[in-house]
């Protein structure tokens, strides 16, 4: 009986602690709404949903890049465009409109700072631009600007230009003779990726090393987007080690580099970099990871979401394609092509940004209230994390006509902006992409050797999927039909 009576005992001393802990879970949830505010505007509207996971889940939930998803509309017809929820562990208040979107980008380190989840932070690394805040951030966005500008003037312009061109030629050339059905998002890659390691490192994407590195950088990329479950074997444990092997073997370039034995006989942005006392390895390293974000994945979807909505316009193909023959007919054959040919191409400029309405490449990003913030009534807390959707406010029926159409024609005159309230595809304030206008060199340059050797169909159903980058689950395959560059020969792949 002592002992019956003993066991009883622990079972109900464990049931307490269980519903205390619980209690504890749940409490911790919905403190943030106990929280007493002053009078003259309240937290807007919305659910939490269950404790721990909050609404996570559901608004991760993938979905066409070319709608805002379930959750949001769903949100939204229910609690307006500005309404709170619970995301990523945090109380959140998640901004579906364009004014509070731009107000919070263009207040950042006044009223709200970049504040991405911590297994992010633990990928990317502390010293990345997307997760460093403060002066931290202003000294490394200042070298991401000097690599933007060392490729924007003067004689270190044209080279970059010329390299651009090449990479170009290069890839559209290399489906001659092909047969069957091309994987555009690989091919894609392979030209971004080419292009942003000759820039920044200075090899040729045929090298080895190169090789290594886009295979680490592969699984840094899927650890990315993955579970925060750091065992050994999971994508995310992958990634982390994925990523300390992409720092060895640049740790390798860099001492190669700083030797000059004349084996990299290409100049190169990490020459810069290494010249550069204030930051230590890791800033380096970091940098390059960032650098390889922007201007190979970014890029390579950008590319990507372009094959893919210009597949489904004949008429937008031809209208490129005339543009980009008016402007190959003032040129030699093997002519590069150059800054004032790329300011000519005015319908090109429509059709990317129509493709970085349309696709959403950065659906959103994450900051964090640093003061009680006031704004049209709403109160957001000071601590709450705070989601601009970008995507929202590029499809809103409000701000377009017929948002879902893909119509490059609407960025006429008056509409031909790269940022503002109703067009941030590439964020805005102190954190606008600094290399944004590279990736659309690239693209231009992509689609000017594209469109005058190729006629391309889309292969089947495939969609951008936001997820919560955007891909395309069977890799864009297009049926294409190229004329040799060279030789004027039609070759049906």
């Amino acid at each position: 009986m002592v002992v019956m009576a003993a066991l009883l005992l622990v079972s109900f001393l464990a049931s307490l602690l269980a519903l205390a802990a619980v209690g504890l879970v749940v409490f911790r949830h919905y403190a943030p709404l106990l929280r007493r505010h002053n009078p003259g505007a309240a937290i807007p509207r919305g659910s939490f949903g269950c404790p721990l996971v909050g609404e996570t889940l559901a608004f991760l939930r993938p979905h066409a890049s070319t709608t805002t998803g379930a959750f949001l509309r769903g949100h939204v017809a229910r609690y307006g465009a500005v309404f709170r929820s619970h995301l990523f562990g945090s109380p959140t208040v998640v901004s579906c409109d364009a004014g509070l979107n731009h107000f919070v980008l263009h207040n950042e380190d006044r009223l709200f700072q970049c504040s991405y989840p911590g297994p992010v932070r633990g990928i990317l690394g502390e010293s990345s631009l997307l997760v460093v805040t403060g002066d931290r951030h202003r000294r490394l966005r200042a070298v991401a600007l000097a690599f933007a500008a060392s490729a924007s003037a003067g004689p270190r312009r044209r080279r970059y230009l010329a390299d651009v061109d090449r990479a170009a030629r290069s890839a559209v050339a290399s489906w001659q003779g092909r047969r069957g059905a091309v994987a555009f998002c690989r091919e894609a890659r392979q030209f971004a990726f080419g292009v942003i390691v000759e820039q920044v490192l200075g090899l040729s994407p045929e090298e080895p090393v190169a090789g290594r590195i886009l295979e680490d950088y592969s699984t840094f990329m899927e650890g990315l987007v993955s579970l925060p479950v750091n065992i050994p074997g999971t994508p995310y444990a992958r990634a982390v080690e994925a990523r300390r092997k992409i720092s060895v073997t640049l740790e390798g370039i860099m001492e190669e580099r700083r030797k000059g034995d004349g084996s990299f006989k290409k100049a190169a942005f990490l020459d810069v970099l290494l010249q550069n006392s204030d930051l230590s390895h890791d800033d380096k390293v970091t940098f390059v990871l960032d650098t390889l974000l922007a201007g190979y994945e970014t890029t390579s979807v950008l590319l990507s979401l372009l094959v893919y909505f210009l597949g489904q316009s004949p008429k937008c193909q031809e209208q490129l394609k005339r543009e980009h023959e008016s402007i190959r007919s003032s040129k030699g054959a093997e002519e590069f092509l150059t800054a004032e040919d790329y300011k000519k191409m005015e319908y090109t400029q429509r059709v990317i940004n129509e493709t970085l309405r349309c696709g959403n490449i950065v659906k959103f990003v994450h900051r964090r209230a640093l003061k009680d913030v006031r704004y049209k009534g709403y109160l957001i807390p000071a601590g709450w994390k705070v989601l601009p959707i970008l995507s929202s406010v590029h499809l809103g029926p409000a701000l377009y006509a017929n948002p879902q159409e893909f119509d490059p024609c609407r960025w006429g005159e008056g509409l031909n902006q790269t940022a503002g309230k109703k067009f941030a595809p590439f964020g805005g304030g102190l954190r606008l992409c600094p290399g944004s206008e590279l990736g659309k060199v690239e693209a231009a340059f992509f689609l000017h050797h594209l469109v005058l050797a190729c006629r391309w169909r889309l292969d089947g159903e495939d969609v951008p999927m936001a997820h919560p980058y955007v891909e395309f689950r069977r890799g864009l395959p297009i049926e294409i039909s190229c004329t040799s560059i060279h030789e004027g020969e039609m070759v049906v792949l």
